[in-house]
């Protein structure tokens, strides 16, 4: 299974929705994807919305660690969202939930970022 990938902008935020496998191979392609659009639009939040995510490996855990320290010093954040019982246990056994914000839906995320 791929992975795929649905980018939304709004106020600086990048609203992302993921369906598939982020394995190594889905990973590079999607860092690359990302960080031009964090450059172009000058992106200081990522929401990722994890909820038709099946995997997750190291490399995806290794891209949502890079892009946060990439966005903390804009004092951005990535925000996880919509996460399943599998998902939710890889980013739990990871530490992610130490350095990113766990939200139950996309609206949570949304209203914590003031950007319903």
């Amino acid at each position: 299974m791929s992975l795929n990938v649905k980018l939304v902008v709004k106020k600086r935020t990048l609203l992302i929705r993921l369906r598939g496998e982020m394995d190594q191979h889905s990973t590079e392609n999607f860092k690359l994807r990302l960080l031009e659009i964090i450059e172009k639009y000058k992106i200081k939040n990522l929401v990722f919305d994890m909820k038709d995510l099946a995997f997750i490996d190291s490399s995806g855990i290794g891209l949502l660690i890079a892009r946060y320290n990439q966005l903390k010093t804009d004092d951005g954040e990535v925000i996880i969202c919509e996460l399943n019982d599998n998902i939710e246990r890889i980013i739990m056994l990871s530490g992610l939930y130490k350095i990113c914000v766990i939200k139950e839906n996309l609206k949570a995320a949304k209203g914590y970022l003031g950007i319903a």
